[in-house]
This record gives structure tokens, C-alpha cells and sequence, in this order.
């Protein structure tokens, strides 16, 4: 408005006769300004000294001069052939607060209005501050907070500046009311609706807000529901239109989804066009669409990617190939014509790496397999990607191709990280059946100064077990790839049943273990280690103070037989106090999991074998474990488990009991307590493991009632199975005998649930096979366990 009245008035100055005549500017002076430098008055100016100058001239100097932003008025005087420049620099932004706001942290709300131009150090205007609080509501409708009110104070300050405050009502949050889709014959609504994240509100919705609405929810919503007629032959479907109802008191909301199904269609063909190198055979075999099937965008766009990517290991980035249908409405029938056309080949120029502020660029880089001057290999990017992001160090990576200007043959390769904190200090207190209190500290670093290494410090103590160990990693201890780890530790075991005695096992040693990478998913493990146990037998056979009342307590006569202890209380004497070993190790493992922490595809082996060399520990101690998920759905992933283990001494020495296997518990066989199963004791029936083990789960995990498809809170069934195994002593009767090594086996359900503290979870078991008392042939009853739960464990 004001730049209008501006340029009317010198209109009506020219037009009256009251205009300037040119002349010559002999000099430019600036007034008024505070904090804006006057070289941008004069470098923003159309005159300068020596010019003419006009009417025309002082008008587009006084556009541009408001066009900069910076003035809330601005106006030309000439005294004498001297311009003289006068202005009113607008108000700067000194600080930004909020008050009430709740549901937004204060930096994001920076952040939003930083993006509409409001920050600190920056010129203010009304036009402004109105933008801002759009901006806000914005922000506040987007977690369904409708009501949200927004009131902008505004504080003038010294130095023509200005503070200002926007003071936040959030309201309630509005909520879902009701879902429907509308047009749909094919499948039932509640089928349809099944598929949406967003729903009308659950007994968890107060965990998964499912019930508060969001555009970009709604969004993946329809096109999930897209991709599920497209993927069973409704090639023709078409979302008409999404309407959100919205209550007087913006409390709830109603959504609306109006579809046009189509006819469905089968699949008659698929043929190739174009230009494939003569690889035809080849690209045939990545077809995955069937003829004779209902059409399945799923099939077709994953067809679609594999040609794409096989291309690109052949070095062209830029292949294009096109899905054509020919469409046969009166038969229902489709045939799909696959065109490609595979572009130019292009070399990598460059690689480059952006957003990691902490990690150095040779952590990056030494995991890309795609080299610089190469020729562009999708394989090797993909494989690359995967490996940055298996680092852990980041919570987004993201790689794309740019092509490079003025060479059509190049592109780059820029590696995009968003950095995540790979610290972890942990304080903790607990309480469980079995350790009773236990209190744990632990510090750790995943890349340390941003080198990739790893160092841990963990300290456990709770009344049956301490611990604490100390452990570093090298990843690349060798340019190769060779990973060395050392650790140290100190372990205190005593009994966890006080029938048990009060024995105690110290072992304190150290280790080094080198991993060597073979291929991109195989490595195989070296290690050599250094320990000694020390074994305390306590008050064997004596009467001790337990809870309160007194209980006979002994020590199992296989840990006395092993360190050749001798003679009665209190004057028990062991030949071997401690014992030394030196375990040399081996092992390896392979792993195409596609997550970690919630895998649905994908399987992990792991194989090794640690012999005790060197001292008087002399035993071979074998384990293979096997891990196996197979998706049968978005929803429903069916997992195996399988542990095998196998130890046994050599030469004239005896096996370690305290290297036995263990079986029972989270994490093994649920529904009995914790390494309760196996050999026990005979006098005492305390647990001792075995030198063989066997077990075998299996579980299917669905999605948790009302949680929609959110992977990180997961119900599932279960089967295990199994036991460990020893050989027989000479006291032992065929019903001893028996009992002890015939399988056990339990069935329920649990939960598992990503926690802010760990994986988490917890099983309700029914022991299918298990051992009842049996005094008659001197057998113990099983330690059954229904409810168990853990943080930290797989199966």
C-alpha cells in the first residue's frame, strides 16, 4: 500500500508541475539508521554520484528500499544537487517465548517459525507475527489439537527492538469418532478398515493415538488401502474422495472414504520390449508377475525394481522401464508389456558424505563398496546403504544418485546420515523372584570420538551374582575390515535356591578375539582368553539362617568332587581352591535379518567351538544356534529357534561342571524357573547343567489387540522344547536316569514390547511335559515358573 501511494504521489508531482528537474547528484547521505549498514543503502540504490537524476529515479529508489525488508519507512529529500536518504528501520526480534505450550517442545516451535521467517536478529513486521501464528495452528492441528488458540504479545524493548511472546490454549485433543468407507463390494468394511492405522479408538489408543487424526496418517491409510486392491487384480481402482466432518465444538471428527473398485483382472502375459543387451533369459528369470493370477501391483512393481536394479549393476544408473497394460474389459484380462529402455552407462565421479557433524567420514566410507572413477554398480550401493546403516551410529541414512552438470557419463554418489546419540549411561534397581535386589550401572559408547569404536563398562550386583567387565572393539583393528576386541571381567555365582549351600565360584580373566569377514554377510571369529575360578565351598552340610529360619543347606558333591574337596564342617579343605584355563575360541556367524530388534524375514546362524588348551583345563565345547523368520503377512511373522550344544574333556583331565549348559527360562524353555533343568544334585537338588544341550521354539507373533500395526508392541504364541543333557553317573537308577534327560516342553503366550529400556518381554507358559515329584525313586519335581518376563532377551 504504501509503495502505491508512493508511486501515485509522484505521479501527481510530475503531473502538477511540481516535479524535480533532473540534475546531477553531487552527494548521497543516509539518516536514521541504527543497525543496517548504509553500504546497503547505497549498493540497493539505482543512483549514484555523478548520475542523473529524476523523478523516475527517486521512485524506484524508494521501491527498492522497501523491497530490502528492513525499513518501516523511507523517503529522498534533495538539499543542493545532495540526495538525502531517510529512513526508519522496522524493529528487530530480541527473543521468542511461549507460554502453555504443552505438547510441543520449544525448539521445534523455533524451528516452525524459523521456517516463515521469524527468528531472533530478524526485522519484524504485523505481516509477520500473522504468519507465525498460522504457523503454530498448524503445527497444533497436525496432533488433532483443533481449539488451539494463539495470542501474540508484542514488547517493544531498547534499541528499536522488540520480544515477543505467543501465549498458547491448546484445548482438548479431537478425536476420531468414526471411520467408514463408502462404495466398497468386494470386501467388507471391516476388512478394509483393519488395514488403517487411524481408527475410532481402542483400549490402547491412549499408547498408539490411533483415534487422533493426522493428514499424513490418513495418507499412508489410503494408500495402504490402494496397494491392497491393487495387489489382488482391481487394476482399475480409484480412492473418489476423502471428507473429514468436523463437530461445532471441534471435538471429534468423522472421516469419509468414497471408492470406485472396478472390475478385477487377470493376468494374461508378460512380454519384454526393448532393449535388454540380449539378456533377455536373464531378466526372465526376474519376472515376478503370474500369469493366469489376479493382478498384483506388489508383483509388478517389484518386477519393475529388480530390472531397474539389474541394470544398474551393469552401470546404468538411469534405466527406465515401463509397465504397459492392455487392458480386455470384456474378458477381465490383462497382459503387461515390460519396456526398457537402459539409457547411457555412467562412472561414478564422487562420493559424498553430508550430515555427519560427529562421525568421521573414513567410518563412512570404508563400509561403501562402491569405489570413486568406477563404473556405478546398484548392487554395491544397496549393499553399502545396508552396512552404514547396520553401524548403528545413525537413524537415517539415505543415498541418492545426482547427475553432474556438463558430464552426461558421471554422477555422484551423496550419502546422506542423520546422526543419532550412541552413548548410553544406564542406573538401575531391581527386584525378581530368583536374584531378588539387583542393581546394575553400565556405560557405554558405540563410536567413540566418532571413530567406530566401542567401549563398554557393566557392573551387575545383586545377592547371588556380581559382576563387572570392561570390553573394547576395534571394528577395523586392520585396514581389511579385522575386528580385535579385548575385555576383562570378575564374576561372583552363588546358589539361587537356599537348599543349595553357600558356596561361591569367582572367575576373573580376560580375553582378545579377532573377527575376520570372509564376504559381506559371513565372519568368522578368532579368540584366545586367560581365566581362573575359584571355588569357595561354605558351610557343606550344615544348618544355616535363611528368612529367618534355619535350613540344612550342602554343597552339590559334583563342584566337591571337581576341586577335590575333602573332610567336615567347619573344616572342609578342597585340593584345587582354583583352577586355571586358557579357552581358545572359534566361531562364526551369518546374518540377513532385516532388523535386529524386530525382525520378519530373514535368518542368523551362529556356530562356535572353545577349547580349553594350555593348562589343566582341558575340555572341547561346541554350540550352533539357528534363528528363522518367515512372513506370512503385513501382520504375522512365524519365527524358529534351534540351539544345539555339545562339550566333552580331553586327554586325562575332567570336565569343568561350571562350563555345563543350562536350559530353562526366557530365552530357552519357558514355564520353569530359570537354569532349573537338567542333572540335578542328588543330595541336594541343585541345577548343574549338562554337557549337552537341545532346544527348539517356535512362535508366531501378531499384531496386539487395538495397537494397529505398530511392530514395536507385538503379541505372540508359543511352542518350546528340549532339555541338557549329562552322561550317567553310577548312583543313578534307570528312573533317574530317565527322568532327568526326557524333554521337556511348555506352550503360551506372551508379550514383547520395544521399551525406551530394551526389548522387553513377558510369557504366561503351561509346561506341557515336565517331571512330578517322585519320592519313591528319589526323583524332584520340576521348578515350574508360568509368569517370567525379561528386558533384553531375543527368544
Amino acid at each position: 500500500m504504501r509503495r502505491a501511494i508512493l508511486a501515485l504521489a509522484s505521479t501527481l508531482l510530475a503531473s502538477t508541475g511540481w516535479a524535480i528537474e533532473p540534475f546531477t547528484v553531487k552527494d548521497i547521505r543516509v539518516e536514521g539508521l541504527q543497525r543496517v549498514e548504509a553500504g546497503t543503502i547505497f549498493a540497493t540504490l539505482p543512483v549514484h554520484v555523478g548520475d542523473t537524476y529524476t523523478d523516475e529515479t527517486g521512485a524506484s529508489a524508494i521501491r527498492a528500499l522497501f523491497d530490502l525488508g528492513l525499513f518501516k519507512d523511507a523517503r529522498i529529500d534533495v538539499i543542493n544537487d545532495v540526495l538525502v536518504v531517510i529512513v526508519e528501520e522496522r524493529p528487530t526480534v530480541a527473543d521468542v517465548d511461549f507460554v502453555g505450550a504443552r505438547e510441543f517442545d520449544k525448539a521445534a516451535l523455533v524451528k516452525a517459525l524459523r521456517e516463515v521467517g521469524l527468528a531472533d536478529g530478524r526485522p519484524f513486521d504485523k505481516a509477520l507475527a500473522d504468519r507465525a501464528e498460522q504457523e503454530l495452528k498448524r503445527q497444533y492441528v497436525s496432533r488433532s489439537l483443533y481449539n488451539a488458540q494463539i495470542v501474540t504479545t508484542v514488547t517493544p524493548i531498547e534499541r528499536n527492538r522488540v520480544n515477543l511472546t505467543f501465549t498458547v490454549t491448546e484445548g482438548e485433543v479431537a478425536h476420531i469418532r468414526e471411520v467408514r468407507i463408502v462404495g466398497n463390494k468386494a470386501f467388507s468394511e471391516k476388512t478394509l478398515l483393519d488395514l488403517f492405522d487411524q481408527d475410532s479408538g481402542t483400549m490402547l489408543s491412549w499408547y498408539t493415538k490411533s483415534n487422533q487424526y493426522s493428514r499424513s496418517k490418513l495418507n499412508a491409510d489410503l494408500e495402504t488401502l490402494r496397494s491392497y486392491y491393487l495387489a489382488r487384480g482391481y487394476l482399475e481402482f480409484n480412492i473418489d474422495s476423502t471428507q473429514i466432518a468436523i463437530s461445532p465444538d471441534r471435538q471429534d471428527l468423522s472421516i469419509t472414504v468414497n471408492i470406485t473398485e472396478g472390475e478385477k483382472f487377470v493376468v494374461s502375459g508378460v512380454k519384454l520390449e526393448g532393449n535388454y543387451f540380449g539378456r533377455d533369459d536373464e531378466f526372465k528369470t526376474l519376472v515376478q508377475i503370474r500369469p493366469g493370477e489376479p493382478y498384483n501391483a506388489e508383483e509388478v512393481n517389484a518386477t519393475v525394481k529388480a530390472f531397474t536394479d539389474y541394470f544398474g549393476s551393469f552401470g546404468y544408473a538411469f534405466a527406465q522401464v515401463q509397465p504397459v497394460p492392455e487392458i480386455d474389459r470384456e474378458k477381465g484380462r490383462v497382459s503387461l508389456t515390460l519396456k526398457s529402455e537402459p539409457s547411457r552407462r555412467v562412472s561414478v565421479r564422487r562420493v559424498v558424505i553430508s550430515g555427519n557433524d560427529r562421525t568421521r567420514d573414513e567410518v563412512i566410507r570404508r563400509e561403501f563398496r562402491q569405489f570413486e572413477a568406477s563404473w556405478y554398480d546398484g548392487d554395491k550401493i544397496k549393499l553399502s546403504r545396508d552396512r552404514i546403516d547396520r553401524l548403528g551410529y545413525f537413524s537415517d541414512v539415505d543415498v541418492q544418485t545426482q547427475e553432474v552438470s556438463g558430464a552426461p557419463d558421471q554422477v555422484d554418489v551423496v550419502i546422506n546420515v542423520k546422526e543419532k546419540p550412541t552413548g548410553n549411561l544406564q542406573l538401575g534397581a531391581g527386584y525378581s523372584t530368583t536374584d531378588k535386589v539387583s542393581l546394575t550401572f553400565g556405560i557405554t559408547q558405540e563410536n567413540l570420538f566418532g571413530s567406530g569404536n566401542y567401549l563398554g563398562l557393566q557392573a551387575t550386583t545383586s545377592s547371588y551374582n556380581q559382576s563387572i567387565s570392561l570390553t573394547a572393539t576395534d571394528p577395523y583393528f586392520t585396514a581389511d575390515g579385522i575386528s580385535r576386541t579385548l575385555s576383562v571381567y570378575h564374576t561372583t555365582t552363588r546358589p539361587y535356591y537356599s537348599a543349595d549351600g553357600n558356596y561361591k565360584l569367582t572367575n576373573e580373566g580376560g580375553s582378545i578375539r579377532f573377527g575376520v569377514p570372509f564376504n559381506e554377510l559371513n565372519t568368522v571369529y578368532f579368540g584366545l582368553g586367560l581365566e581362573r575360578y575359584t571355588f569357595s565351598p561354605g558351610t557343606n552340610g550344615a544348618y544355616t539362617l535363611v528368612d529367618g529360619s534355619y535350613v540344612y543347606t550342602a554343597t552339590p558333591q559334583a563342584y566337591l568332587d571337581y576341586f577335590q574337596c575333602s573332610g567336615t564342617v567347619p573344616s572342609v579343605v578342597c585340593a584345587k581352591s582354583s583352577v586355571i584355563g586358557v579357552p581358545a575360541t572359534i566361531g562364526w556367524s551369518r546374518d540377513d535379518r532385516d532388523s535386529a530388534l524386530v525382525p520378519s524375514r530373514g535368518r542368523l546362524q551362529s556356530a562356535s567351538v572353545e577349547v580349553g588348551v594350555g593348562s589343566e583345563m582341558r575340555y572341547l565345547k561346541s554350540q550352533y544356534s539357528y534363528q528363522q523368520y518367515v512372513p506370512l503377512s503385513k501382520q504375522y511373522t512365524l519365527a524358529f529357534n534351534g540351539q544345539l550344544g555339545y562339550a566333552t574333556p580331553y586327554g586325562d583331565s575332567t570336565y569343568p561342571i561350571f562350563k555345563n549348559f543350562y536350559a530353562g527360562g526366557l530365552g530357552s524353555i519357558r514355564g520353569f524357573e530359570q537354569n532349573s533343568l537338567g542333572p540335578t544334585d542328588s543330595v541336594t537338588g541343585a541345577a548343574l547343567g549338562g554337557t549337552r544341550k537341545a532346544i527348539f521354539n517356535m512362535e508366531l507373533s501378531t499384531p496386539f489387540p487395538g495397537a494397529g500395526n505398530d511392530r514395536s508392541l507385538r503379541l505372540y504364541g508359543f511352542f518350546d522344547a528340549g532339555n541338557v543333557f549329562s552322561t550317567r553317573t553310577a548312583s543313578m537308577t534307570d528312573a533317574q536316569w530317565s527322568a532327568q534327560n526326557k524333554l521337556r516342553s511348555s506352550a503360551g503366550i506372551g508379550i514383547s514390547w520395544i521399551s525406551p529400556l530394551g526389548p522387553l518381554r513377558l510369557a504366561y507358559a503351561l509346561p506341557i511335559t515336565y517331571q512330578k515329584l517322585d519320592e519313591a525313586n528319589g526323583i524332584a519335581a520340576d521348578r515350574l515358573q508360568r509368569i517370567q518376563f525379561q528386558i533384553g532377551t531375543s527368544f
